[in-house]
């Protein structure tokens, strides 16, 4: 498993110098690289290292390993619009983030971090707080970016460990985990607890995003434009925070070898695309992905494991006499009432209960095989 450990760093005025330099200078290097991609629709790195190494070293001053990584930025960068996008689009790069290669370019101990630059390597602390478990000798470092944000100086560095997955057989615990709106999750366990997530205050904040965000698309001016943006990465910053917290909370309430039970959300836009305009915005960019991400490796490293089944019917099921209909849940009240034997809940709790049924009916079937 692979996470991005994130941590602040804290150059002196010299050195933050150096480093919009190096910064400045890779960039460049990799729209010169990026041009001659576009050109040749050639994504063979040998080739392309041909090419670009001479002038990346001789007119932009890059390291060797620089100048390699440059390489190697650009290319994967093509590869992963090609992969989105089905065809050939130039990015452009603008900012002073710079890739870096464990062990050839950067090195990070306990105390302090040090990394190449146009000058040679430089020294810098860090914040190390949550980082002393990545030295305990399991966890391999790979690709790191320096990257400066608002004066601030920042290291994303990827780190990699094995986890053994966990066995069904191993499994002792099975958590249904109902995503939603209004309730951000809703879990029910093996125990018969309930625990709510509440959604509600996040969508509100979310809601005035968007009229800020809608206020100033009127304006159609510059300064406007940069406003836009900033407020487009800090949503984006704070609903990564919240995933994060969510999925920690899920995790830590369960014990070791639990089964978290989710939905497969992987068609959730095109089916939010059906729902009603004023609600589309909520429903299409809400990132239930990110979170189903953050709960996967927070799983993994808690000896635990996520597993996403057919989400079909979870929310118009009994759980009680399993009776399906339609109008069983009514959306708008977020109730729960069966046709058939009446039984009653919230709906998002129904969800819960019927995903926890489906991960012991997986479970059953295993066993059985």
């Amino acid at each position: 498993m692979t996470i991005t450990a994130k941590l602040q760093i804290y150059p002196t005025y010299e050195q933050a110098q150096l480093l919009v330099e190096t910064g400045r200078a890779f960039s460049k290097a990799c729209n010169y690289t990026s041009d001659i991609v576009f050109d040749t629709h050639d994504l063979r790195q040998i080739n392309l290292q041909k090419k670009v190494y001479s002038v990346l070293r001789s007119e932009y001053g890059l390291p060797s390993q620089l100048a390699c990584n440059v390489v190697r930025h650009v290319i994967g960068n093509y590869r992963t619009i090609l992969a989105n996008q089905n065809e050939w689009i130039k990015p452009n790069y603008t900012h002073t983030t710079y890739v870096l290669s464990w062990n050839r370019d950067y090195s990070l101990t306990r105390d302090h971090f040090s990394i190449g630059t146009l000058s040679g390597r430089v020294k810098l602390p860090y914040a190390n707080e949550g980082m002393k478990h990545y030295f305990d000798g399991t966890w391999e470092f790979g690709t790191a970016k320096v990257v400066n944000k608002h004066g601030k100086w920042f290291l994303h560095i990827s780190a990699t460990k094995e986890f053994k997955p966990l066995e069904d057989k191993d499994v002792s615990n099975v958590v249904g985990v109902d995503f939603g709106i209004n309730f951000i999750a809703t879990t029910y366990s093996s125990a018969g607890k309930t625990d709510f997530y509440y959604g509600k205050a996040i969508k509100q904040k979310r809601s005035q995003y968007k009229k800020t965000r809608q206020q100033l698309q009127k304006r159609r001016t510059a300064s406007a434009r940069k406003r836009l943006k900033a407020i487009g990465s800090r949503e984006n910053r704070w609903m990564q925070d919240v995933n994060h917290q969510v999925s920690k909370a899920l995790v830590s309430k369960q014990p070791e070898r639990t089964l978290f039970v989710i939905e497969d959300l992987t068609g959730v836009r095109t089916a939010a695309e059906r729902v009603r305009l004023k609600d589309r915005y909520v429903s299409v960019s809400w990132a239930f992905f990110d979170l189903r991400q953050k709960l996967a490796y927070k799983a993994a490293m808690h000896n635990a494991r996520v597993l996403a089944v057919d989400p079909k019917n979870t929310s118009r099921t009994c759980p009680k006499c399993g009776h399906t209909e339609k109008a069983n849940r009514d959306k708008c009240k977020h109730v729960f009432i069966c046709k058939n034997c009446i039984y009653t809940s919230n709906d998002d709790r129904v969800g819960a209960m019927n995903l926890h049924r489906k991960g012991i009916e997986y479970l059953g079937a295993v066993t059985v095989e």
